[in-house]
């Protein structure tokens, strides 16, 4: 897991300095990442997951084309 420094600026508050980490931590995936690592998942739960949401993709991927 890479190590991810938010360093505040000369004059900046700290709710900036924060919310920049947040939104860098939101960029890399870290806390979504933590989220389904919390919990195991079975391969088939896995695989059923991700083929829900190629179709789901597909789905919108259609709708934007027939549009």
């Amino acid at each position: 897991m890479p190590i991810i420094e938010v360093k505040v600026r000369k004059g900046e508050s700290l709710d900036k300095a924060l919310r920049r980490l947040k939104k860098r931590l939101d960029k890399e995936g870290v806390l979504q990442d933590a989220k389904t690592k919390r919990y195991y998942e079975k391969p088939c739960e896995k695989r059923r997951r991700k083929e829900k949401l190629a179709r789901f993709t597909n789905f919108l991927r259609n709708k934007r084309e027939k549009e």
